[in-house]
């Protein structure tokens, strides 16, 4: 009962906006009716561009990720745990960080093309920086008392590392992750409507160009959805890798 209330007000925004259509308090070329873009939902998935586009926008995004969630733990743990590693990239990453990873659409283009190697590229070195960043602080807080425990015990340097501080970094770890995954659909959308032949952006962009703004709306809204399902998603998946805390 209580996560029907949570979602209410999306109910109410949803009569709002099909009421403001159908009253012209906004005019329907810009915001069509929702009953009408629900439609032309339902006829992009008969025709099978929005699941063919779909699964190309998606297989880029888990691509892109997956590669962020691998080197950017695996890059934020050690910055950690190895002082000169840390004093090497550290100043690369407090740089790079606050760039927009817009900006390097041109770049990724350049060196990989218009396919799907430029958008997996871009994804993953705007997504990683979070990880990176959320394993780093992560390792940093791991406990020293354990730390030392595990030493006196006779833990070599590998063996702390996966015992003691990985499992601490793991809370901010996750969070950094869950920052990336939003930013990983962000990145997508926005590739896709400059430099792309195939996707949700690329969808998103031809439809409003012709002028067919339900379907435009209906494809915005499908990425919405699917953004709002992952993160859902993600947080079953946190609140069950964490459950070992409570």
């Amino acid at each position: 009962m209580k996560q029907i209330i949570r979602y209410f007000p999306l109910v109410l925004l949803a009569l709002a906006w099909e009421a403001a259509a159908r009253l012209e308090l906004v005019s329907s070329s810009a915001l069509p009716p929702l009953s009408d873009v629900i439609g032309a939902w339902i006829d992009l998935l008969k025709d099978g561009d929005l699941v063919s586009n779909g699964l190309s926008s998606l297989y880029r995004a888990f691509a892109g990720l997956a590669l962020a969630i691998l080197f950017g733990a695996t890059l934020g743990i050690f910055m950690a745990w190895w002082r000169p590693v840390n004093t090497l990239l550290a100043p690369l990453v407090e740089m790079f960080y606050p760039l927009p990873k817009s900006a390097l659409i041109p770049v990724t283009v350049i060196w990989l093309g218009y396919g799907d190697g430029s958008k997996i590229l871009l994804i993953f070195l705007g997504c990683m920086l979070p990880v990176t960043l959320g394993a780093y602080n992560g390792a940093r807080s791991s406990e020293q008392a354990l730390v030392w425990s595990a030493r006196s015990m006779g833990a070599n340097r590998l063996r702390m590392l996966w015992d003691v501080v990985l499992p601490s970094a793991m809370p901010e770890l996750l969070n950094g992750v869950r920052t990336a995954l939003a930013l990983s659909f962000i990145l997508l959308v926005s590739s896709e409507l400059i430099v792309a032949q195939k996707g949700f952006g690329y969808l998103i962009g031809s439809l409003g160009a012709n002028g067919t703004y339900d379907a435009m709306y209906a494809v915005v809204l499908t990425v919405a959805f699917l953004g709002f399902a992952a993160d859902r998603f993600y947080l079953m998946i946190t609140h069950w890798a964490l459950a070992w805390r409570a």
